[in-house]
């Protein structure tokens, strides 16, 4: 099983929880490719079994640019691909993972996770719990 996880930080908080995300994938025995959206590869991902993406809320609650940027490069890419996508956030109640959420069903992607993973500000113990639990997931 190959798992991809790709992801941009502002503040370190969606770091940490791509940090953790990593771990959970690694050990659930995965082959993981990991890199922040404005270096990955786009075919590298596209060719992972389970995408897992992650980006912070900004401004209006919306996808930070490398993210927006690298998501509109491979979205044609994800049809029938299970993806699941997680963030930290300040303010708002999650509207940016639920939007990326529609848009990768719109793209005929599976969301493993609903409508994704949010923590607010920096990942506590749970939260970093939480994070490894959602890598693990096939």
């Amino acid at each position: 099983m190959k798992k991809a996880v790709v992801y941009a930080s502002t503040t370190g908080n969606t770091e940490a929880m791509a940090n953790a995300v990593i771990e959970g994938a690694k050990e659930s025995g995965a082959e993981v490719y990991s890199a922040t959206a404005d270096s990955a590869d786009g075919a590298e991902v596209a060719s992972a079994d389970v995408i897992f993406l992650g980006s912070p809320a900004m401004g209006d609650e919306v996808l930070e640019d490398s993210v927006e940027d690298f998501y509109n490069n491979i979205e044609s890419s994800l049809n029938g691909k299970k993806v699941a996508i997680f963030g930290s956030y300040d303010w708002g109640d999650g509207q940016w993972l639920r939007d990326w959420a529609d848009r990768l069903k719109n793209a005929g992607a599976e969301v493993i996770n609903g409508e994704g993973l949010k923590i607010n500000l920096t990942p506590d113990d749970d939260g970093l719990a939480e994070c490894k639990k959602l890598g693990a997931m096939n």
